[in-house]
């Protein structure tokens, strides 16, 4: 019998495979490699054919050279953290790739000089945000609160409520970020109620600011109090103000959510936000305030660690100045839309043979924001057998399981991803072709 090595292709005869060859050039030798050598193991233990082993490569090979899976996000939660946060507009996108090469990011092309990093990000942000004296950035929100703390209250302390004490993602709390700057916290009031008293009674010679946070991804009800920035403004020391999930201005479909323009109007020193929630944008913190505050920030040594790269200013620009953002057209979607479209869409399968239904849906904010808002939705509701084989689909399909469906949620599904969402779908659901006899 013969031996079953001497039956696997030859290492250089696969890579000189035309795609194969290509596929190195565009994602590097190394994953190429990898492919090839896997489809070698299967023609060893004889679950491969050798003359398919450069098929089984370069079927095998990522589109990318990352190991990141483009996903279809049908959760019905708008902003999902564990999805990447916001999904950026085609305008960001095209951004982030014109800014991938060199550019003038720090360099003024007029003059042949340096020039401010960021002025076309800084001046698109300080333009939606009027309110503000002077705007900043860093790589995310938690970094704008290191920030802010450090140039404040660093060997001083900061006052805050108790019931804004809060724990953020992945087990990470505020509190212990805020000490590790070298501050000390105040804390006043109870867990359920803080008055102004409270504050007032905790100032002194060593308070650096009053901080007040939104809890963002949890809401109290019931006899609970808390003082809003326009009494805290009252107290004669800087006032910051962490909104969290980055709304610049009062949302119809949020009226509860705090915004960085109406809590500047309100008296707040400096409000801090993220980019990549509500705004819509690349993962950033922003910092707006009163000038000459806003201007100690950025020059502080630590704000040199904090600061962004060329692709997210680029990508924040063009978020800041370009169309509605996908999460903005989430949140607006039209309830009649969408069940129309969920209607097509399960009708079309059903059409070919798939078990599938039309239901209202009911979507989220996610990201910590807008905890109790419900969004009105449509969900195409599908056996719940197939989440695990759509989640391993290129792109993957992600929806949630409820029961025995799984349901597609189309408020987080752009409707230009419709196709895209039944092909997935075709892939692992179309029942097979009767066997021939």
């Amino acid at each position: 019998m013969t031996d079953p090595r001497r039956r696997v292709p030859r290492t250089d005869t696969l890579l000189a495979d035309p795609r194969l060859a290509a596929a190195a050039r565009r994602l590097g030798p190394g994953l190429v490699r990898r492919a090839v050598t896997e489809a070698q193991e299967r023609v060893r233990r004889g679950e491969l054919a050798p003359e398919s082993a450069a098929d089984a490569a370069a079927g095998a090979l990522p589109p990318a050279a990352t190991t990141l899976v483009p996903v279809l996000n049908a959760t019905g939660v708008v902003i999902h953290t564990n999805l990447g946060r916001a999904p950026l507009s085609t305008a960001a996108r095209e951004a982030l790739l014109a800014a991938a090469g060199p550019t003038d990011v720090e360099f003024d092309l007029a003059a042949g000089g340096r020039a401010r990093r960021g002025r076309g990000a800084l001046a698109a942000l300080a333009e939606a945000v009027p309110e503000a004296g002077a705007v900043h950035l860093t790589n995310n929100n938690a970094a704008a609160l290191v920030l802010a703390a450090t140039v404040l209250a660093q060997g001083r302390d900061i006052v805050l409520s108790r019931g804004e004490m809060v724990e953020i993602g992945d087990g990470f709390r505020l509190p212990d970020l805020l000490r590790s700057t070298g501050a000390r916290l105040r804390e006043v009031g109870t867990t359920n109620r803080t008055h102004l008293a409270d504050y007032r009674d905790a100032l002194g010679p060593e308070t650096g600011c009053v901080l007040k946070i939104h809890p963002s991804n949890f809401t109290t009800t019931g006899f609970v109090s808390a003082v809003p920035v326009a009494q805290l403004a009252t107290l004669g020391v800087p006032v910051v103000h962490d909104i969290g999930s980055g709304l610049l201005r009062p949302h119809p479909a949020l009226p509860g959510e705090p915004d960085a323009a109406t809590s500047l109007a309100d008296g707040a020193d400096l409000v801090t936000a993220s980019a990549d929630k509500l705004l819509g944008g690349p993962q950033a913190g922003l910092l707006l305030g009163h000038r000459e505050l806003v201007e100690r920030l950025a020059r502080h040594p630590l704000a040199r660690a904090l600061r962004v790269d060329k692709l997210t200013l680029a990508a924040l620009e063009a978020t800041l100045r370009g169309p509605a953002t996908p999460v903005e057209q989430a949140l607006t979607a039209c309830p009649d839309r969408l069940a129309a479209r969920a209607d097509a869409l399960a009708a079309t399968l059903r059409g070919e043979g798939v078990d599938a239904q039309a239901q209202p849906g009911q979507a989220r904010v996610g990201g910590g924001g807008a905890p109790e808002a419900v969004l009105p939705s449509a969900v195409v509701a599908l056996p719940a057998a197939l989440a695990l084989p759509l989640r391993a689909g290129r792109p993957a399909l992600v929806g949630r399981v409820h029961g025995d469906r799984l349901l597609l949620d189309l408020r987080t599904v752009p409707e230009a991803d419709d196709g895209a969402l039944l092909d997935a779908v075709r892939a692992v659901a179309r029942p097979a072709p009767p066997a021939r006899t």
